[in-house]
């Protein structure tokens, strides 16, 4: 029998290198920018591919390269909007340089960090490791065997990083509080491992002892909408005029649970969040946070990787400080 042709065969690597007279490896070398094809035997390879009308498949185009075209996240909490933001920002920028992004959520677990960040890695070009919650000392040890890697809110020695000023920021809120006359703070304290909450702790205790008239009350509670509501009756108890929430989702479990009970905020109790989520501007009365600039921090961390994987000198630590964002939930102390 006869097999019928229903269109044209597809036009191969071989082809061009037959083409242009050369042989396959010079082909991929000349097609994927290596400069160490002479750049008129390039202009040749060009001019072949495209009167042949080639197009490298990404799957061809990986194995020539010895690349996936892939890179690993992992984050802590995927159904953390502020997560969202920077994988947002940081996919959009690896898809414009054609490659592609896994997501891995180690759901606050250092255990599940750890053999995520082994796994990944040897599936994709490189891992960014995004808030990890491993010790430090862990941290250092494990980088070393992820190479290309890059951090996003931490640093271990020389890695490639770009973090928010999570005790700056919370140092500008508490400024706030206090130049309105709070007195009686309660901060609701996030995860334990979380080296974003040991930074807002380290800011509280500076702040204290640069104001001794300031009290301020550590809450332990989580870093969900469930655990700031189910701090309510803590807060409300501890009799302070302010309370300064790890993150904005702690921020509107609180204000939901407070005005539930009767609580006029902010006149009876003001409350800060932290991340400026989209959700935070639209809250009754719109949350008073600090705004940080995930997604920018998403495309940087991407900036890095690249640089890392094309042997190019990556940029150098990258840290920003988020902006207060005063709105409606922050008034005079009662």
């Amino acid at each position: 029998m006869t097999r019928r042709n229903d269109g044209p065969a597809r036009v191969t690597i071989a082809d061009v290198a037959a083409r242009a007279g050369v042989s396959l490896s010079t082909v991929s070398r000349a097609l994927n920018g290596n400069p160490t094809v002479d750049p008129a035997l390039t202009e040749r390879v060009k001019d072949a591919a495209a009167a042949l009308d080639y197009t490298a498949s990404p799957v061809a185009r990986s194995l020539v390269l010895g690349r996936t075209q892939t890179v690993a996240v992992i984050v802590p909490d995927l159904g953390n909007p502020t997560f969202q933001a920077i994988l947002r920002g940081l996919s959009r920028a690896a898809a414009a340089d054609d490659y592609h992004v896994l997501v891995a959520d180690s759901a606050e677990s250092v255990e599940e960090e750890r053999v995520l960040a082994g796994a990944t890695r040897r599936r994709t070009d490189g891992v960014i490791l995004c808030s990890p919650r491993l010790p430090q000392d862990e941290l250092d040890r494990l980088v070393g065997g992820l190479r290309p890697v890059v951090l996003i809110n931490r640093t271990s020695g020389e890695v490639p990083s770009v973090r928010a000023d999570y005790g700056g920021a919370l140092a500008d809120e508490l400024a706030h509080l206090h130049g309105l006359g709070h007195r009686r703070i309660v901060f609701l304290a996030g995860a334990p491992r979380s080296v974003a909450n040991a930074a807002r702790l380290e800011a509280i205790a500076a702040f204290v002892a640069d104001h001794p008239d300031t009290e301020i009350t550590e809450i332990p509670c989580g870093v969900d909408f469930e655990a700031g509501a189910a701090a309510g009756s803590a807060v409300l108890a501890s009799d302070a005029t302010a309370a300064v929430a790890f993150n904005d989702l702690v921020a509107m479990g609180l204000l939901s649970a407070v005005q539930a009970s009767g609580c006029r905020v902010p006149g009876d109790l003001s409350i800060v969040g932290f991340d400026d989520i989209p959700f935070a501007q639209y809250t009754t009365p719109p949350l008073t946070t600090a705004a940080v600039p995930a997604a920018e921090l998403g495309v940087q961390a991407w900036a890095r990787m690249r640089e890392l994987l094309e042997g190019d000198e990556p940029g150098g630590p990258l840290t920003v400080l988020p902006e207060l964002t005063v709105r409606g939930t922050t008034g005079p102390a009662a």
